[in-house]
């Protein structure tokens, strides 16, 4: 059942005690006089639906636990010890000074129980709706768009350490698989197989058996009767059997793939992580997080993690849901496809974005024509060279030059094709084409240069004290530690705006 705050203040009160040594102005001492009004109990009753059983802890007492857990980096272990010996978390949470707080483990019970439930970033939203009752949003109709790369909390496994692992685990846990007889490892011992790993034939003779072990149990257990997380384990096994192998010669033999699977699975702790490259040789394993930022107060409208290799773009646009129309949206160039455009453009916003660079030809020299060289005429559906000569669009949005090119003087310029240039235009070719004229011409450019630092900014505050490193496995629970963090630094924001609580609600006064 659900615990309250007894609302009669105890005879060892830390705020009542020692509130005066907390700095004025800062998100201690603003919990400390607002807890109640931000965290109502009625915001978390429907975690607790049964009367029976011993009372949880407060929810305001959990919620500002879990803001200041975020907001200084701390492990739950880390943040029971503030909770029980920092004056600034006793004022904030309202407790006396000799409480000794509770439990590391109510912690994970109330983020499970927040994951589950039907509003999981209640506590974000609470923030937010503190946003809009300000109206300090109200008039400004900027956002800017971002993400960046987060690490995982495991470490990233290869092809032969996640095949053993997940065989372990399936046999461990589904007893008709420990039954089957294995031959490519002994998987009750731990460790990595010893193999000569500088040995070509040694290596794919370990992944042959491995692997064939794997397809035994797969096919032993493809008609048995499984619990979901035992169907989830199955399909985690037929995943990592499949992804990093490819035949090797005779048939049943088995070598690790050249090459990388785009959605490869790098862990079997947490199979939902991915490799990601920030650059031609920088690389990152784990999740993004993605943000949308008003960008002259800093405010976070909008937050949400993904897998490393998730596209910016459409995540950007989902975190816009919601807002009014006519937004000026500010992004680099991960943004600027024509889908998010196209999407952007429908929602009446406008995308202020740096287009990705056109393509060049290394055949070709340095004064080569690009596209935006040839003029495309999208209502008569022709397009023309710069030599002038006109070729109607395919229906398939194909158009080729071919004979016209061979007696042409700027062919070296425009194609090292034989049978001549061949111009493709899509289906967004329109919208592409105006946003490159626009930034060439330097149409936003002003605003960009101005206001999207700001997005950098905020991302360097999310990462910041420790959370470059997520904390937990799996989506679902990083996306709510996200929302958590974006919870603290906007609360810090808006209390270093002037926020405050008068007859008339929510205000900002500036300081």
């Amino acid at each position: 059942m659900q615990g309250n705050s007894d609302p009669n203040v105890e005879l060892l009160d830390a705020e009542a005690l020692v509130g005066h040594l907390v700095p004025d102005g800062s998100v201690y001492a603003f919990l400390a006089e607002h807890r109640r009004r931000l965290f109502p109990d009625a915001m978390f009753a429907d975690l607790f639906p049964s009367g029976r059983g011993r009372p949880s802890v407060p929810a305001e007492v959990v919620a500002t636990v879990m803001v200041l857990q975020a907001l200084e980096g701390l492990s739950d272990r880390d943040a029971m010890d503030a909770l029980r010996t920092d004056l600034k978390w006793k004022v904030a949470a309202g407790l006396a000074l000799t409480d000794e707080g509770f439990h590391p483990t109510v912690l994970t019970l109330w983020r499970n129980r927040l994951r589950g439930s039907a509003a999981p970033e209640r506590i974000f939203d609470a923030v937010r709706q503190v946003v809009a009752e300000t109206g300090v949003l109200a008039k400004r109709t900027r956002r800017a768009l971002d993400s960046t790369l987060l690490d995982d909390a495991v470490a990233t496994q290869d092809t032969v350490t996640q095949l053993v692992s997940v065989i372990r685990r399936v046999r461990r846990q589904i007893p008709a698989a420990a039954s089957i007889d294995v031959s490519g490892h002994d998987y009750d011992a731990g460790g990595k197989p010893v193999c000569a790993w500088d040995d070509p034939d040694a290596r794919n003779d370990l992944v042959t058996g491995l692997v064939n072990d794997a397809s035994a149990i797969l096919d032993r257990l493809d008609d048995a009767d499984l619990d979901s997380d035992q169907a989830e384990l199955v399909g985690l096994l037929a995943l990592v059997a499949g992804q990093d192998v490819e035949p090797c010669g005779t048939e049943g033999t088995w070598r690790i793939a050249r090459g990388t699977a785009p959605d490869r699975v790098i862990s079997t702790v947490d199979p939902e992580a991915r490799h990601m490259h920030k650059s031609a040789s920088e690389y990152r394993d784990g999740y993004k997080a993605h943000v949308a930022v008003e960008p002259e107060t800093g405010i976070i409208t909008g937050c949400d993690l993904t897998p490393a290799n998730a596209g910016d773009g459409p995540v950007g646009v989902a975190l816009l849901a919601g807002e009014p129309p006519g937004l000026e949206v500010l992004g680099d160039s991960a943004y600027g496809s024509g889908p998010v455009r196209a999407d952007l453009a429908a929602a009446n916003h406008v995308a202020v974005i740096k287009p990705w660079p056109l393509g060049r030809n290394p055949r070709l020299g340095d004064d080569q024509f690009h596209r935006d060289d040839f003029t495309v005429d999208y209502h008569a559906g022709t397009v023309t060279c710069p030599q002038g000569q006109t070729v109607k669009i395919t229906p398939t949005g194909r158009t080729t030059f071919g004979t016209r090119c061979r007696q042409c003087p700027l062919r070296d310029r425009c194609t090292a094709s034989q049978t001549g240039k061949t111009f493709r235009v899509g289906e967004h070719d329109q919208l592409l084409a105006q946003a490159r004229a626009d930034w060439r011409n330097g149409v936003g450019a002003e605003n960009y240069r101005q206001h999207r630092p700001m997005v950098e900014r905020s991302i360097a505050w999310i990462v910041a004290n420790g959370h470059r490193r997520v904390r937990y496995r799996g989506v679902e629970r990083n996306r709510l530690g996200l929302s958590l963090r974006a919870t603290a630094i906007n609360l810090r924001r808006l209390i270093n705006l002037g926020l405050h609580h008068g007859p008339d609600g929510w205000a900002i006064t500036p300081t």
